[in-house]
């Protein structure tokens, strides 16, 4: 899977910059040039990690930051900052509020991309799911790759068990059908395909689920979350 990173920069050149750097790393990129749109497209998009710019137009990189921490939708995902080197206070500020990481302009390419794969490697620590996962009478065997319910093995095909692993490494946070598709099917959302194909999926992993299927709750007109708490 592709990392996603959210840039959130008002000035166009640097953002060009970024994303050809970025995309020649392999990663996708979208991005965000005021603080209201980054705050939207995090809860939208879900990306993997924010780079984002103290110095916005209207909300600063501080709110933003703020409000990312704040907001359980987008609490966990890593931020690194940019800033200038006139911002030295700003920067232990938004290290306090909860930034993983910040680099100082003007930086290489190079050192960025370095920085962005270190704070993915330990975000991934950070999210790494316990080997078995019991919940009721749901039991997920991460290492083999097997589920049960009331004891009795429920097969599941790969895309299947992969929703549900995405799901549960979620931790109750709402994930939109766009996002779902883009992570386990690999779709672009240019492409075009229909959400339906999650909506299936989800339908019959409730079915192989039986009396734990109530742990896949439907967020009306965005996504799903799982309830892993009786």
């Amino acid at each position: 899977m592709r990392e996603k990173i959210l840039i959130v920069e008002d000035e166009k050149d640097i953002i060009k910059m970024l994303e050809y750097n970025l995309k020649k790393e392999g990663f996708k990129v979208i991005a965000a040039r005021d603080g209201e749109d980054a705050l939207d497209l995090a809860v939208r998009e879900y990306p993997d990690l924010i780079l984002l710019d103290l110095m916005l137009p209207g909300m600063d990189g501080l709110e933003v930051c703020k409000s990312l921490k704040k907001e359980a939708k987008t609490a966990s995902i890593p931020i690194i900052m940019l800033t200038a080197k006139s911002q030295e206070s700003d920067k232990v500020v938004g290290l306090e509020l909860g930034a993983d990481d910040y680099i100082t302009k003007p930086f290489s390419p190079r050192e960025l991309i370095a920085r962005i794969k270190a704070v993915l490697r330990r975000a991934a620590e950070k999210e790494k799911l316990p080997e078995i996962f019991q919940a009721g009478d749901l039991r997920i065997d991460f290492a083999r790759i097997s589920v049960t319910v009331k004891d009795k093995a429920v097969t599941l095909t790969a895309k299947e068990f992969e929703l549900l692993r995405t799901l549960l490494k979620a931790k109750g946070r709402v994930l939109s059908r766009d996002y779902l598709l883009d992570t386990i099917w690999g779709f672009d959302h240019a492409m075009e395909i229909q959400t339906r194909t999650v909506d299936v999926h989800i339908r019959t992993l409730r079915k192989k689920l039986k009396s734990e299927s109530k742990r896949v709750i439907t967020v009306k007109n965005y996504g799903y979350r799982f309830e892993g708490e009786d």
